[in-house]
């Protein structure tokens, strides 16, 4: 089945569309970035993207060169990927939700609408983000020339839940199985299958067996 393009859409020169991808209004694939002087993103010249089967890159989004999404994905409207981002299959991207460069978002992952993925971050797969997340990866905010080796993104481990409105802080790790409550300021290492709460979060409980994907939850 062939890849359709509405005609409003932008498809860049060396575009790889897998079969059945669907291209909506005002969709731009394949954008080369335009970087600031002092950008610590890099800068070396970027393969072309490529979408998989079934995928559909919704109204007014946005995918930048060098990027890989996986079959069957959906990017949905206003939301954007940047360069050197791979989100593997069966992955949700909310309305106006933005991943930064340099990220891998495992299969079957799901981001709501308005979150934002910071550059440098891992999502392993069945991750749960919900709407208005934010993550950091700059401990130093722009300044020192030391931010730049220390700069990374959470990890966030395989089917861990963030609740609404979360933050996270840069490099913490937040465990398998976790569940993040609306809200919470995550500063330190999340402990696998605990829920955490509050500002700074601290561990509440332990996640009720029943929720857990090993349990059939």
């Amino acid at each position: 089945m062939a890849a359709e393009i509405h005609p409003t859409a932008t498809v860049h020169p060396g575009t790889v569309l897998g079969d059945g991808v669907r291209v909506l209004e005002n969709a731009v694939v394949g954008k080369q970035p335009s970087l600031a002087a002092a950008s610590t993103a890099k800068r070396e010249p970027l393969p072309p993207t490529r979408i998989g089967d079934g995928t559909v890159v919704s109204t007014g989004a946005i995918v930048f060169a060098g990027s890989t999404i996986g079959a069957r994905c959906i990017v949905g409207d206003q939301s954007c990927v940047r360069e050197r981002v791979t989100m593997a299959d069966d992955c949700v991207l909310g309305r106006g939700s933005l991943i930064e460069n340099d990220t891998t978002v495992g299969a079957g992952t799901r981001i709501q609408a308005e979150a934002y993925v910071t550059a440098y971050s891992t999502l392993e797969e069945d991750v749960f983000v919900a709407p208005c997340v934010v993550t950091t990866n700059d401990n130093f905010m722009g300044r020192t020339e030391r931010r730049k080796e220390l700069m990374r993104g959470p990890t966030i481990r395989r089917s861990a839940r963030i609740g609404g409105g979360a933050i996270l802080c840069p490099g913490i790790e937040i465990g398998e199985e976790a569940f993040v409550g609306a809200g919470a300021v995550v500063t330190r290492d999340v402990p696998p299958r605990v829920v955490v709460v509050g500002s700074p979060a601290r561990v509440l409980r332990e996640v009720h067996p029943e929720e857990l994907r090993a349990n059939g939850g």
